[in-house]
């Protein structure tokens, strides 16, 4: 559809139909009618791209998200679950943790993980043996 022009169109619903649209008053009415699904496409793209932005959490592609102590959080494993990349004491962490609200913030509860860089490699090292294992474990 990129590449097809409004005489393209005019020509092949020309010869489906079995008349000339050729005729300006003709080629005025494909032409709006072409405008017309144009302009419910772009609106279609522009609600679909809305409604993928609200499963986002209102973050639109590529935006960063952090939480209220300033974490980057990576992904959201739940509502109270999530990845977050920060930094304490000069080292970065990872942390895999459970969060709480109080006062209208979300703060990380002691349920939970933090890894340093090192310790995030090693892990991330071993990821394919312990799909393999959970693997080994749901076939039984």
């Amino acid at each position: 559809m990129d590449e097809t022009t409004e005489f393209k169109i005019r020509k092949s619903a020309s010869e489906k139909l079995g008349m000339d649209l050729s005729d300006p008053t003709r080629k005025k009415l494909v032409r709006e009618v072409v405008e017309t699904y144009l302009t419910e496409q772009q609106a279609k793209a522009e609600e679909e791209a809305e409604e993928e932005e609200e499963e986002d959490g209102g973050r639109k592609p590529g935006e960063k998200e952090y939480d209220d102590e300033g974490g980057l959080i990576i992904c959201r494993l739940s509502d109270k679950r999530r990845i977050t990349l920060s930094e304490f004491r000069g080292k970065t962490l990872v942390s895999i943790r459970e969060y709480y609200k109080r006062d209208g913030k979300e703060l990380p509860s002691a349920k939970g993980i933090s890894l340093t860089a090192e310790q995030w490699a090693s892990f991330y090292k071993n990821v394919p043996g312990i799909e393999k294992a959970i693997k080994k474990m749901e076939s039984r």
